[in-house]
Formats: structure tokens, C-alpha cells, sequence
């Protein structure tokens, strides 16, 4: 794990750490491109107004101002809040997609299916797993006028394929609906359900008495709808049983019903296609908004602390341009999260420190033309090469390579003769730089979980 950084909440890794966080990057992005997403990248500035339109999350924007401001703002020079138009660093990558969506609609193919791996910034008090600069790799689609719910069972599919490839422990999605819980809880007569909603989000954080006063010193609700709201909460299961759960509180409502259909279709083919990977979780609200139908978070099985590595879900009303509306689905995970949790418990390391295969020795300074020689041979089949800068004995050259976590150095003799030598084991062998090769666990830097 990286030592302490000199700014908290944003987190630098170390060489030999960062190829693993490359390695998950890696593995990501070959699991979005096999599904046929995209990728695209968007600004890291949005306008205040188009960060802020959706939820209450304006504590968590860092605002932007020029060092030596002039007269004109119309740039959003200052970071005040209060104006729409100041810049800011955007804290997510689905509002940024709800207006790349909006902006290009006439450029692209919808359902349009995207991935982004990018940073994001977040006010927020570091600790381990909270981070102020941090990546996240998000996929979504997005169609016009109406996008099928089918894409919500498979956007489910493709991140648990996409999390089993990577050196983590067992996960679970936590999947519920926001019409399920929005239905019942106008069903027990609480119609204010995105403060429900809200309140119900924080379960985990504050408990479950908690939230009971919450919900009836600042909702209005009665014992009896605070027991209720409650007991939806409380219902987990790993199949489709918690549909009769539900309908046995005897609430109503057409939405209910919707929600419950909704649930029960992605439930029932992450049984069938990623058994033992989901579960339904009648618990989960997700703070932000704009969220309108299936919600997901997801945690590390024994690592419940660390908080949810991916969420999101669907969301019907996010990006719009006039009449025209643009519903998604996307599920965002939190790389940094991930990555961090990874080098602090070895869940992976990587085999070496540096990419480099092989050091081109140099017998004295009139042989480095000829070094590069035969580094650029081996380059030009793929061995990641570096030679030598100073000629110094053999001993010291070798130790540089130690240091640098490189296997193999590469002498030339005066009469053109070659050998390399495995610096691990002392095994040295004649070498032709026009057909050699390193054994394939030694070609390219490895990453092995535990």
C-alpha cells in the first residue's frame, strides 16, 4: 500500500501499484468492449447549474476560480454557487453523460452503449475507501424516447462478469427498485417518498430507530408507517421469494406492482446467469434523485465496511432536451475503492516493479550505438528493452537491474558474441537478439491474486 500522502484524499500509487490498478483498468475495459460499449471521455468541468440540478449533493462540488481573475466572468471565472454558470469538477460521470447525451443526440446511435473510466472529485472527508480524486469506470445505455427494461437485467449481468475477472473477494449486488419502494410507501399513505427515500438510505449509517424518528419528526409518519417502511427494509433474499414477502405486508398500489414485476425479472436471470451474485435487497434507496426505477449497490463479502465498490441504476428523466427524452441504466464502479482495498490486504500484486524485460549491458562507453542495436531488435518483438547508461562493471550493472526488478541482462562481448543471463537463478546462456525470447510469465509484467 502506498505510503501516507502528502495531500489527503488523493491518493498517488506506487510503480509496482499502479500496474495493478492498470490491471483492473485493463480487465474492465476488455469486459465493457466484449458487451459492444463504447468508450468516450467527457470534460472534467460542468457548470454548477448542470451539476446541482439533480439532487442535493452541492457540498460535495469543488467550485473552480482563476488565480488572477479579471472582470469577466461570463467564462465562470468565479466558483460561487449561487451562479448556475461557475464551473466546477463534476463528482459523477452520469450527469456529465446526461448532457454529452443531450449535446450530440444527433450524432449517435441509441440504444447508445457507453463506457467511461475516468477521475472524479468529491468533497468528502478522506478515509479508507473515501477519496476527494478517485476513478471510476461506468458503463450505460441510453436510448431515445424509451429504452426497454431488459437493458437493466443486462447491465446487472455485465457488471457481475466484470467484477469476477478482477483479484477481489466474493461480491454482491444489492439490487431493489425505486418503484417498489416509491408504491408502497404512497400505499401506507406517505406521499412524501423521495424523503423516504432519503431517510431509508441512511439505515446502514444510523440504524434502524434512527431512522424511525426521522421519518416521523420530519416526514410526518405515524408508528405504524415508520413499522412498515421499516419492515420493506428488512426483506433480503437471494431468489424471487421476496415478491410474496412484500405483497404479505398488504400494502397496494399500481407502482408496487410495477416495481415488484420490475425486481423480479432481474432477480430471476442473475439466478439463472450469475448465481449467487445478486441478491435482493429491499433496503437500498440511493441517495441522488434522478434515480427512478432499479437501484444497486454493491459490497465485498467480508469487507461490508469498505461501503458499496459499484452503484447506480436506472434513471428515466436525467437527460432530456425539449420533448425528447433520453432514458438510462448504468452502474458506476469505484476503481479507486477497488484498487485500494486490493494493495492493503495483497488481494494482488504485480510480478515486478517495472515493464522492462531486459537491460542492455555496456562492456565500455564506445559500445552503447551497438547496445541499442540490439535493444531495438528485441523492441521490435515486443520485449520491452532498456540499456545500460554508464559503463561500470558488470557487477554494478546487474545490481541496477536487481534494483529496477528487471530479470534478465544482456552482454555483448568484443567479437559480437551474445549471452544473457537470468539474474534471479545465475543462469546464463548464449542468445541470438533476432529470434530470443523470455519465457511468457517473464514477457510482460504479471499480476497474481492470492
Amino acid at each position: 500500500m502506498a505510503r501516507t500522502a502528502s495531500l489527503s484524499g488523493f491518493p498517488e500509487w506506487l510503480p509496482q501499484e499502479r500496474l495493478v490498478e492498470l490491471h483492473v483498468l485493463d480487465t474492465l475495459r476488455k469486459t465493457f468492449e466484449l458487451h459492444g460499449f463504447s468508450s468516450i471521455e467527457t470534460r472534467a468541468v460542468e457548470t454548477v447549474g448542470q451539476l446541482l440540478r439533480k439532487g442535493e449533493i452541492d457540498k460535495e462540488v469543488y467550485g473552480l476560480s482563476r488565480l488572477q481573475e479579471d472582470e469577466d466572468t461570463s467564462e465562470g471565472g468565479k466558483s460561487d454557487k449561487a451562479d448556475p454558470n461557475a464551473l466546477a469538477l463534476h463528482f459523477d460521470l452520469t450527469v456529465p453523460f446526461a448532457r454529452y447525451v443531450v449535446e450530440n443526440a444527433g450524432y449517435l446511435a441509441f440504444p447508445f452503449r457507453r463506457y467511461q473510466i475516468q477521475k472524479v472529485w468529491r468533497g468528502e472527508r478522506p478515509q479508507e475507501g473515501r477519496a476527494r480524486e478517485f476513478t471510476q469506470a461506468d458503463i450505460d445505455v441510453v436510448g431515445d424516447g424509451e429504452l426497454p427494461f431488459r437493458y437493466d437485467v443486462e447491465i446487472a449481468l455485465v457488471i457481475a462478469e466484470a467484477l469476477s475477472a478482477l483479484p477481489i473477494p466474493d461480491f454482491r449486488l444489492r439490487i431493489n427498485n425505486r418503484k417498489l419502494a416509491e408504491g408502497f410507501y404512497r400505499g401506507i399513505g406517505l406521499t412524501d417518498t423521495a424523503g423516504v427515500l432519503r431517510s431509508i438510505d441512511k439505515l446502514e449509517k444510523i440504524g434502524e430507530a434512527k431512522v424511525a424518528e426521522l421519518l416521523k419528526s420530519e416526514l410526518g409518519a405515524t408508528d405504524e408507517q415508520a413499522a412498515l417502511a421499516l419492515k420493506l427494509a428488512s426483506i433480503r433474499t437471494e431468489d424471487t421469494s421476496f415478491v410474496a414477502q412484500v405483497r404479505a405486508l398488504g400494502v397496494t398500489d399500481e407502482l408496487l406492482e410495477e416495481g415488484l414485476s420490475e425486481l423480479e425479472q432481474v432477480i430471476e436471470a442473475a439466478v439463472q446467469r450469475a448465481p449467487g451474485k445478486v441478491v435482493a435487497d429491499l433496503s437500498i434507496a440511493r441517495g441522488l434523485d434522478y434515480y427512478t426505477g432499479t437501484v444497486v449497490e454493491t459490497v465485498l463479502v467480508g469487507h461490508e465496511q469498505l461501503g458499496s465498490i459499484c452503484s447506480g441504476g436506472r434513471y428515466d428523466a436525467l437527460a432530456s432536451k425539449g420533448n425528447r427524452k433520453f432514458p438510462g441504466v448504468g452502474l458506476s464502479i469505484g476503481v479507486t475503492r477497488l484498487v485500494s482495498r486490493i494493495l492493503s490486504q495483497e488481494f494482488a500484486t504485480a510480478s515486478r516493479s517495472v515493464p522492462t524485460a531486459v537491460l542492455v549491458a555496456l562492456n565500455n562507453d564506445d559500445s552503447w550505438s551497438a547496445a541499442q542495436d540490439v535493444a531495438a531488435q528485441l523492441r521490435g518483438r515486443g520485449i520491452a528493452t532498456e540499456v545500460a547508461a554508464k559503463a561500470e562493471k558488470f557487477g554494478k550493472q546487474i545490481k541496477f537491474a536487481d534494483r529496477r526488478g528487471i530479470p534478465f541482462v544482456w552482454f555483448t562481448d568484443d567479437d559480437g558474441k551474445h549471452q544473457v543471463k537470468d539474474i534471479r537463478t545465475g543462469e546464463q546462456v548464449d542468445a541470438d537478439p533476432a529470434s530470443w525470447e523470455p519465457s511468457p510469465e517473464d514477457l510482460h509484467v504479471r499480476v497474481t491474486t492470492r
